[in-house]
């Protein structure tokens, strides 16, 4: 009986989870009873970005530090994945100097996720806690070049990666069901990490590391928790676009890639669960919208030259405004909630502005 109340406590104060849950869910289901093949294909795309995209969240939002290596674990998780779930025969038409003890693999589609997501980790565990010693500054420069490691490696291992060309053959597994599933999955994992005791450590040590630290909060040791588990959803997030995209180079996983996911984080607000589904949402289906104009524009023929970069001119801009007037992103690094928690966080978060 007491554990019932307390589960029934927790769920009450915890809201969020299920508040942004419910309505994807919802959309989800009426897409695929109704939806045609664009709308499935958007709402497949916005829930592996969700993954991407909550991933960077449980790292940067709880740390405040810059990743700029979250796209490249996204890249090894894509690749690990792949290499374990082709077919032999497509690893020998597309990689055919494949080293011989991998091209009899050929594992299921979940259980290579989870190996690409392990693969992630591991490379992020290996890394990370020489990493997670230097100053906020320096980390971002060296998680910065940790990118760019990564991605040099992903374009020159040719054995394995087919080098900087296209590597296709992947068979399409990630459906809407599945990317709704792990979508929501992750809103959970992400808001149950950030209110663990290794997640409030993870936030305290990003409001006052030195406060954290006298009270004795190992940081070093919290934010490689915090970055071993990002670069585990990182990874499983790059296997569940390559199993949609189906066919990918390594420059799929670089600058281009970086800016996105960074900016539907910045947008939506970098400390919240809410914010990062939030900014992900409007990103994702801004982005579709702006693609359309762009390529009605250029097919109609209205101006004299494509209309090129348009999208991402338009989107720049956005986060350029956004950071301008709403610094903490759209949502302000509150949480959505219900009944008396949320006056409670709202309450709470007029009493932080005041203080600054």
């Amino acid at each position: 009986m007491k554990s019932t109340q307390l589960i029934l406590s927790w769920l009450k104060n915890n809201t969020t989870p299920f508040i942004l849950s419910l309505p994807l869910l919802v959309l989800a289901l009426l897409v695929h009873l109704w939806g045609n093949t664009l709308l499935t294909r958007i709402m497949t795309v916005l829930f592996i970005n969700i993954v991407m995209v909550l991933g960077l969240q449980v790292f940067m939002g709880n740390s405040g530090i810059l990743n700029f290596a979250h796209v490249g674990f996204m890249g090894i998780g894509a690749y690990t994945s792949v290499l374990f779930s082709m077919t032999p025969q497509a690893k020998a038409a597309t990689l055919p100097d494949l080293y011989p003890f991998l091209r009899p693999i050929h594992l299921p589609f979940f259980p290579s996720l989870l190996i690409g997501a392990l693969v992630a980790a591991l490379v992020a565990m290996l890394v990370g806690y020489a990493l997670m010693r230097l100053s906020d500054a320096a980390a971002v420069i060296t998680l910065f070049a940790l990118l760019v490691i990564i991605h040099t490696i992903l374009v020159h291992w040719s054995i394995v990666t087919n080098g900087p060309r296209t590597l296709f053959g992947v068979d399409n597994y990630t459906t809407l069901g599945v990317s709704t599933f792990f979508g929501i999955l992750v809103i959970f994992i992400a808001y149950l990490f950030k209110e663990t005791p290794a997640g409030l450590k993870l936030r305290a040590s990003r409001d006052d590391r030195y406060a954290a630290s006298s009270i004795g909060i190992n940081i070093v040791h919290v934010r490689w928790v915090g970055f071993v588990l990002s670069a585990f959803i990182a990874g499983f997030g790059g296997g569940l676009w390559a199993h949609f995209i189906t066919s990918f180079s390594p420059y799929a996983f670089y600058l281009a890639e970086t800016f996105s996911v960074l900016s539907m984080l910045v947008i939506g607000g970098t400390t919240s669960v809410s914010g990062a589904v939030t900014g992900t949402v409007i990103i994702t289906l801004l982005r579709e919208a702006l693609r359309g104009i762009e390529n009605s524009v250029n097919i109609s023929g209205l101006l004299s030259n494509n209309l090129v970069g348009f999208t991402e001119v338009m989107l720049s801009l956005l986060l350029i405004l956004i950071l301008i007037y709403r610094p903490a992103g759209i949502l302000g690094g509150r949480e959505i909630r219900l009944g008396a928690e949320a006056t409670q966080s709202q309450d709470q978060s007029g009493s932080d502005e005041s203080r600054r």
